[in-house]
């Protein structure tokens, strides 16, 4: 009888491919792997995250609930993960950020992950990995895996240049997400192409700055009509409706955001009210192009732009 060690070795020997019919690596990509925004579990749309596939390394910006699975529906490679870029600590952006590269982990990443965030996501780091110490030891033991806590760095974010390497470049900007302070926007920048990730944020200068003559911006938003529907039957409906429009974006303002940066192409993610199937697409597209006349994508989870 063979021990489990074995049979997961001649598993992965009946899975080898001959070097030169092996798959090319994914051309460059954008995916929306959760566009629904705020913690609540939703029917319609995945918790929020992107993913962009640059040079072959897979980066995964915001890690709401569920996004390994996203991934895997989007045909995503994990065993490519490299980066991860956390705009802030809500836990709808934060909820996976450390279970992906857990999972991946799990199957055929063995190669280093930073995963960067706000101040605290160092803290956060050392609280999961004594969490999942367990699983970590006993599989590095029973599978011969390498030590995952070893594998993943977390660099905290402050307003700049954070990453210049192989022709990509990424740089955040400090928006506005009251009550918390550090919540950021991300751009990337490579081979003349450029994507902003807007993050959580009422309008502010600093992401149109950010986001100037970008390619692509993927602009949180939300819906006043229905979100006003959403709301009514809450017992601190006050209180959430003077939060969601002090630190979010309306679609129409989305569109303003669009039209004084300059991008070419405005995406719609992170929908507030995510889970309301009365708001449609024409609806949403309606509300922005009231100041953008530029291309407006109307997000829905899995959605691949080439770029």
């Amino acid at each position: 009888m063979h021990t489990r060690r074995q049979m997961l070795a001649l598993a992965g020997a009946a899975t080898l491919i001959p070097h030169g019919l092996r798959a090319q690596p994914l051309p460059d990509q954008l995916v929306l792997l959760g566009t629904g925004g705020g913690p609540t579990p939703k029917a319609l749309r995945a918790a929020p995250s992107m993913a962009l596939m640059i040079g072959g390394q897979l980066h995964i910006i915001d890690a709401g609930n569920g996004v390994a699975r996203q991934a895997a529906l989007a045909g995503l490679p994990l065993k490519n993960l490299a980066q991860m870029w956390i705009t802030h600590l809500h836990n709808d952006h934060v909820a996976d950020a450390f279970t992906l590269p857990w999972l991946a982990w799990s199957g055929a990443l063995t190669t280093p992950v930073t995963v960067h965030g706000p101040r605290g996501m160092k803290q956060m780091a050392r609280d999961w990995l004594r969490f999942a110490r367990v699983d970590i030891e006993t599989r590095m033991a029973d599978e011969g895996r390498p030590d995952l806590r070893k594998m993943i760095s977390v660099a905290e974010v402050a307003p700049g240049v954070l990453l210049e390497s192989a022709g990509l470049k990424v740089t955040a900007a400090r928006v506005e997400h009251p009550p918390l302070v550090d919540s950021f926007a991300y751009r990337f920048d490579w081979a003349g192409k450029s994507v902003v990730w807007s993050g959580d944020t009422r309008p502010c200068q600093a992401l149109i700055d950010l986001a100037r003559g970008a390619d692509f911006l993927v602009q949180e938003v939300m819906y006043l009509p229905a979100m006003e529907r959403l709301i009514a039957s809450e017992s601190n409906a006050p209180t959430l409706r003077a939060h969601l429009l002090a630190s979010h974006t309306l679609a129409e303002q989305a569109g303003e955001i669009a039209a004084a940066a300059g991008v070419k192409t405005l995406v719609l993610s992170h929908f507030v009210p995510g889970g309301d199937a009365s708001v449609t697409d024409d609806m949403w597209q309606t509300a922005a192009a009231k100041a953008f006349a530029g291309r407006i994508i109307v997000g829905r989870d899995l959605l691949r732009l080439m770029l």
